[in-house]
């Protein structure tokens, strides 16, 4: 089984911009490439499926958030055989992450990668999931699809990037040291 990665990257970013941001989080500047470069990297290295989903993909939508581009991302891959859904503020992220999540998706309909007992993403979902996911709206995000398919299995991660987002500047300035 190998789920189709989906990179949410159509939010607004405002409370990056609130913190002093010039620019949207996922085009902010961590060690000389765009926030966003940095997760499709690992995304690409770990040599799953991916579909990244943009503003322009969900600008026909009447609610915007979360759940639409959630919703979005899946119906634009109905085929896929899982969805891991990958926040584009998460630069750190590792492809072995990746992979582990996607792996776990084979013994479980809903899998949580936790760091230090912190929940964190890419959220795996297995196909059975997929018409609550395409039904999610607004900015709820998709605690309700886990709640019905749940509990969801909690696999054990050493990644601190499958829970460190570069919500704000001071954030990313972390990030930028944590990768050294």
């Amino acid at each position: 089984m190998t789920p189709t990665v989906v990179v949410l990257a159509a939010g607004a970013g405002s409370r990056f911009r609130a913190s002093g941001g010039s620019t949207g989080k996922l085009q902010a500047m961590l060690a000389g490439q765009p926030v966003l470069d940095h997760v499709i990297h690992a995304v690409r290295a770990s040599g799953l499926p991916w579909h990244l989903v943009t503003p322009a993909d969900t600008a026909h939508h009447a609610e915007q958030g979360m759940g639409t581009s959630i919703a979005t991302g899946v119906t634009a891959t109905p085929d896929a055989q899982g969805w891991l859904i990958l926040p584009g503020d998460l630069p750190l992220i590792a492809p072995e992450t990746l992979w582990a999540v996607a792996q776990s998706l084979a013994q479980h309909p809903v899998v949580v990668p936790m760091h230090q007992g912190e929940p964190g993403h890419p959220v795996g979902f297995a196909a059975v999931c997929g018409p609550d996911l395409m039904a999610l709206r607004g900015d709820q995000g998709a605690r309700s699809v886990v709640q019905r398919h749940g509990p969801p299995y909690r696999l054990p991660c050493d990644d601190i990037g499958c829970v460190w987002d570069v919500d704000t500047v001071e954030r990313l300035q972390h990030a930028e040291t944590l990768l050294r």
